[in-house]
């Protein structure tokens, strides 16, 4: 779940990080009023969406008064931004949030986010924070100090201090820095995020820092834990989220489309990342992501299924089924045999189960009238998909 720049601020200074004194505003006049109570010099005021380079899209703009607050709020409002990661897709503006402009000596970078390779948490810190540093540490290998942290049982632990020194900030903001890269790890365990950033975490000329920007990524999966902040979600993020993806949600599956055109049926997220790669490799193209949970009936596959026969893209399904304890191979085929049912698409499937009732599962599709090619193994599903899908017929 990726939270919205006012979300994550909200839950930034919960945990004693400073920021812009603001509100957020739906409509032109609503902007207006909130400018005139806060009576600031000078005004920020961001489009609130999950963009990246949103200040070079016309997503930050400034004004001085709240006339002028009131018209650049209306020139953002209904507009569309691009998506992260989804160049093809726009996010509406919804919201505004109307901040305090605040004068800035020097911006920096902190960042707490899982690293996927080793299991754990890394700070990451810069003190050449603010757009585009993402490209820029790409050409400049040293731009961003990387440091590990251990999770304990007194909470996170690492060299904070060693990390702070390195931004070579005047002593009191040296201080004032390590204990900010402390609370963002702590925010990061205490809530089961994947990214916790600020950019820019900005030095103000009276040698306070602030956060001027920040995102927040929690993991869908953890979200049972946190029931305020699903609540959050549903109350303010849920509708602007791809309607397929949150539909497979409620089915209990995690899908997302990816713009191939070999579809994908698994259950499991390893089994769906290790079968994307194997089909990379060998040289196909995936339509969609898809894990199939252990907690998903018939009825929830058939769903995910028809989700990939309905996707136009879709030239050939692979089904990669492993069943378990809680996840039988042949519950898997009923849903697929019902999704194909419904929608009545005829298109090359390639199946390959194993595990519990794997045997009981091709049966299943075979009397249900389904025409598919048994696979051995991994390996041979995910070539004879790829081969079926780059023979013209």
């Amino acid at each position: 779940m990726h939270l919205h720049e006012f979300q994550a601020k909200e839950l930034l200074e919960r945990y004693g990080l400073r920021i812009p004194k603001g509100r957020i505003a739906c409509e032109k006049e609503d902007a207006r009023r909130v400018a005139q109570r806060l009576k600031f010099p000078r005004f920020a005021i961001k489009a609130q969406v999950r963009t990246i380079g949103r200040m070079a899209k016309g997503g930050v703009r400034f004004a001085a008064s709240p006339d002028g607050v009131a018209a650049t709020s209306a020139s953002m409002l209904g507009q569309q931004l691009g998506k992260p990661a989804s160049p093809m897709q726009c996010e509406t503006v919804r919201w505004v949030l109307i901040e305090e402009a605040i004068p800035v000596s020097l911006q920096l970078y902190a960042a707490v986010v899982l690293d996927y390779a080793k299991g754990g948490l890394l700070l990451l810190t810069s003190r050449s924070g603010g757009t585009g540093i993402e490209s820029r540490a790409a050409n400049q290998p040293g731009l961003i100090f990387r440091t590990p942290l251990e999770i304990t049982s007194d909470g996170p632990q690492g060299a904070f201090e060693e990390a702070a020194h390195e931004l070579v900030l005047p002593p009191a903001a040296e201080v004032k820095a390590a204990e900010i890269f402390r609370s963002l790890a702590r925010l990061a365990v205490d809530l089961d995020a994947l990214q916790v950033e600020i950019n820019p975490l900005v030095l103000t000329p009276s040698q306070d820092l602030v956060a001027l920007d920040a995102k927040l990524q929690i993991d869908d999966h953890a979200l049972f834990r946190h029931p305020g902040l699903a609540a959050f979600r549903e109350a303010v993020t849920r509708e602007e989220e791809d309607p397929q993806e949150l539909a497979a949600d409620r089915h209990q599956i995690n899908y997302a489309a990816l713009g191939g055109n070999i579809g994908i049926v698994v259950n499991g997220a390893g089994l769906a990342l290790t079968t994307l790669d194997m089909l990379r490799d060998f040289g196909g193209d995936p339509a969609n992501f898809m894990d199939i949970r252990t907690t998903a009936t018939s009825l929830d596959i058939a769903y995910g299924a028809e989700l990939v026969l309905s996707n136009p893209n879709t030239a050939t399904m692979l089904i990669n089924v492993h069943g378990g304890g809680m996840q039988r191979c042949d519950t898997i085929a009923e849903g697929i045999a019902v999704a194909v049912r419904r929608t009545g698409r005829k298109l090359p499937i390639v199946a390959r189960f194993a595990g519990n009732n794997a045997d009981f599962a091709s049966v299943r599709l075979k009397s249900a009238g389904v025409e598919f090619i048994e696979a051995e193994d991994m390996t041979d599903a995910v070539r004879r998909a790829v081969k079926l899908t780059a023979r013209p017929r």
